[in-house]
């Protein structure tokens, strides 16, 4: 069986060739009990998501301990802030995906228009927070409370305002499934607006 490190190494490349996410951002972590294991900062602008499983950063969920190295992801206060509140949790994805973007830069909620998306809901858009800060992290935990259940079976999800998404699963293929499905829902909605 693979290893969580090696899962987000896997996870993070197919994501970057499938256009779920950008050369700019986005990161991946998954939680082991007490242990975080997270992307370092830079894999897209610098790595191209080309990373090895030894790179891939871990340490306690409940302690600081990892906010001191500067490889820390810049929305590492987000997941932490995730797996803090919210033991269903136990992987999340932030990404820039191509469809999802402009939902993202228009502030727009994304609707459910394909039968499998209806179990996710309305993908709220949350309130403006500068990025990488802690106000931020507030603001999406407090988007995905009342979620737990669609984390437990599956996963929930936040859109950042101009920003990208957030999604927490409950584990790394659960919530890259996810990803995938909403970003194809967004262009099934960019498309039938050319149908009308």
């Amino acid at each position: 069986m693979e290893s969580l490190a090696e899962q987000i190494v896997y996870i993070g490349q197919l994501m970057f060739e499938r256009r779920l996410t950008d050369i700019s951002g986005g990161n991946i972590s998954a939680r082991d009990g007490d242990t975080i294991y997270i992307t370092p900062r830079f894999a897209g602008s610098k790595q191209h998501w080309r990373l090895k499983p030894d790179e891939i950063m871990y340490g306690p969920v409940y302690s600081d301990e990892l906010f001191e190295n500067p490889r820390l992801s810049r929305e590492g206060k987000a997941h932490f802030s995730i797996y803090r509140n919210f033991p269903e949790a136990q992987a999340v994805i932030h990404a820039h995906p191509f469809h999802i973007m402009p939902f993202a830069a228009a502030r727009k909620p994304l609707v459910p228009v394909l039968e499998s998306l209806l179990k996710f809901g309305i993908i709220a858009v949350i309130p403006q927070a500068p990025a990488h800060s802690q106000e931020i992290a507030n603001n999406i935990v407090a988007g995905l409370r009342g979620q737990e259940e669609r984390m437990r079976k599956q996963a929930a999800a936040v859109l950042l305002p101009a920003h990208g998404i957030i999604i927490a699963g409950k584990d790394l293929f659960a919530a890259v499934d996810a990803l995938e499905r909403l970003d194809w829902n967004a262009w099934c909605i960019l498309m039938n607006k050319q149908l009308d």
